[in-house]
């Protein structure tokens, strides 16, 4: 294991066989990687990697059943890196804003290329899941996947970031909320700023991640600093010929003028599984 001083936990349900614990299927995640980033995951094929790999397709599937859990392992693999970053990055720190500021550079630098790992290029998984990432939940069977526990990782990954935040805010009511955009904008606007640069502030060049770090410490900072009050939503109600809080009272869909209801947004909520 030349080169090799860490093994991440990744969910046990996403292969047949680890591949973190074999030369053979280091190797395979190795060219997974470089394979899936040179074409795409449409193109991307056991067949293709096991020539890439110089291995075979049989062997591949003994570690994998699909190429979607192959993607979902590598996904997996990267929101478990990004967490061992962010808490090396805020450990024996105390002020809570500081810890919140290291926790958001952690979850950009974690895409630096690592040779503590050397089965990994940290850089190029970074574009497979700037590029691949929402296929993995994105889906059809992301219900059934998401039982199976298949984004455990992401949801750690969140959970880490929002307690950071009310750390700074105890008030704060979207500490989720705030937390997956800090992951979700970290990616999408790297990806805008090279491909999409109408659709962002920042731009593309060797100073983009440092950009990107700074878009996002103004976007959380200025955010979690606003008044902690709970704040209420009033509209007009042509019928009542008043205001009245939403969605406080229940009544006519605050988007229909008939008050028949064209969006479930009075129906009790069905909480999907965690």
């Amino acid at each position: 294991m030349s080169g090799f001083s860490i093994e991440l936990s990744i969910n046990d349900k996403l292969y047949l066989r680890d591949p973190q614990r074999s030369e053979v299927g280091r190797r395979i995640l190795r060219h997974s990687i470089l394979l899936m980033d040179e074409i795409g995951l449409e193109s991307f094929t056991f067949k293709k990697l096991a020539e890439h790999a110089d291995t075979t397709e049989a062997t591949i599937y003994r570690y994998f059943e699909s190429k979607h859990l192959l993607l979902l392992y590598l996904i997996n693999w990267y929101w478990a890196w990004t967490a061992v970053q962010i808490d090396m990055a805020v450990q024996n720190i105390e002020d809570a804003e500081d810890r919140l500021r290291r926790a958001i550079k952690a979850v950009i630098s974690a895409s630096r290329r690592n040779l503590s790992v050397d089965f990994i290029d940290e850089d190029v998984l970074h574009r497979i899941v700037v590029v691949e990432g929402t296929k993995a939940y994105h889906n059809k069977d992301v219900d059934a996947q998401n039982k199976e526990g298949f984004f455990m990782a992401y949801k750690a990954l969140s959970a880490q970031l929002a307690k950071l935040i009310l750390a700074v805010n105890p008030n704060f009511q979207y500490p989720k909320a705030l937390a997956t955009n800090i992951l979700e904008m970290a990616g999408n606007h790297v990806y805008f700023a090279e491909h999409l640069p109408r659709l962002t502030d920042v731009q593309a060049g060797p100073n983009l991640a440092d950009d990107v770090v700074r878009l996002l410490e103004s976007f959380t900072m200025k955010l979690i600093k606003v008044s902690s009050e709970k704040p209420i939503y009033t509209t007009t109600s042509p019928s009542a010929g008043g205001k009245r809080d939403y969605p406080g009272e229940s009544g006519p869909d605050r988007f229909s003028q008939t008050g028949a209801q064209q969006y479930p947004r009075d129906q009790p909520m069905q909480h999907p599984p965690e």
